[in-house]
């Protein structure tokens, strides 16, 4: 299975040197597009996704999310990012629909 990150060029250099795929994207719209062609790819198992692009399209993600269990979407704190508390209750109870 492939490993892949989806973000700005520094989040996704860092993978990329360590051997995943990677894809740059400037803005969240561009992400969603990219990240909707990797869920489509059997081979791809993991999208680390830069939370700076996945901010603002957390909704979608979730509803992705929701209706595939592989790939694995998962958001990985950026280059310079502040730490921000996660709620994954909320998310499961979103993906869930309960």
């Amino acid at each position: 299975m492939k490993v892949v990150a989806v973000g700005g060029r520094a989040f996704v250099t860092g993978f990329v040197l360590s051997g995943a795929t990677g894809a740059y994207v400037n803005t969240p719209g561009a992400a969603l597009e990219r990240i909707e062609k990797f869920v489509k790819d059997p081979e791809v198992g993991l999208i680390m996704v830069s939370d700076d692009v996945a901010g603002p399209i957390r909704d979608q993600l979730t509803a992705v999310r929701s209706k595939r269990a592989i790939p694995l979407i998962y958001e990985v704190p950026g280059p310079g990012s502040k730490q921000e508390k996660v709620e994954y209750r909320a998310m499961l109870r979103a993906i869930l629909g309960v």
